[in-house]
């Protein structure tokens, strides 16, 4: 579990054993049901996790119903990092979709990454970077996407996900009813054959 964020962060920066060693300390092991939340909207962000093995949701509340606007998995970072930062309430949830192995870490431990190791800072923002790209493409798909454009961007985002996604998960993110969803599919697989 360790080795693939260690690898993940690797990426970023060139990691000493002194860095490696305060990394693997300051995660820790946690495991998630399928149905159970990482994080439940009213509530404060208290960890990031690296997603090691399994699958969540994003969603918010509209409307009276649930609306997802996102799915993550392996060798990802999940949090709501605006509530884990300023140790505000979120508006969001994240929930298991599958059986999930994470690696999470609170605020003062990854601000004592930071201050004290000499890559902390620079994988820190590389992994924001990475995040703000993920959700200004959302805004971007919700506001300049009609419902068939959006489904063609999921299956384009999450094309080896598909068949862990159940289909009512699918409709929401695209912004329909799963009625609606097996007519935008089929539509859909017309325009490709």
């Amino acid at each position: 579990m360790y080795s693939e964020l260690l690898r993940i962060l690797g990426n970023f920066a060139n990691l000493d054993e002194n860095e490696t060693e305060l990394i693997k300390s300051s995660f820790k092991p946690h495991s998630l049901l399928k149905g159970e939340f990482f994080l439940k909207e009213g509530t404060v962000s208290r960890n990031v996790g690296f997603l090691h093995k399994g699958l969540v949701r994003y969603f918010v509340h509209k409307d009276g119903e649930e609306s997802t606007f996102e799915f993550t998995s392996e060798g990802e970072f999940i949090g709501d990092y605006q509530s884990f930062r300023n140790t505000s309430v979120s508006v969001q949830n994240i929930q298991a979709i599958e059986d999930c192995e994470l690696l999470i870490i609170d605020y003062p431990n990854i601000q004592n990454i930071y201050n004290t190791t000499k890559n902390g800072n620079l994988i820190g923002r590389q992994i924001i970077t990475h995040r703000f790209e993920i959700m200004v493409n959302q805004i971007l798909e919700v506001y300049m996407q009609n419902h068939i454009d959006r489904y063609k961007s999921f299956i384009d985002k999450y094309y080896g996900l598909t068949q862990r996604i159940p289909q009512y998960l699918i409709a929401s993110y695209v912004g329909v009813k799963p009625e609606s969803l097996s007519r935008i599919r089929r539509r859909f697989a017309k325009n490709i054959s």
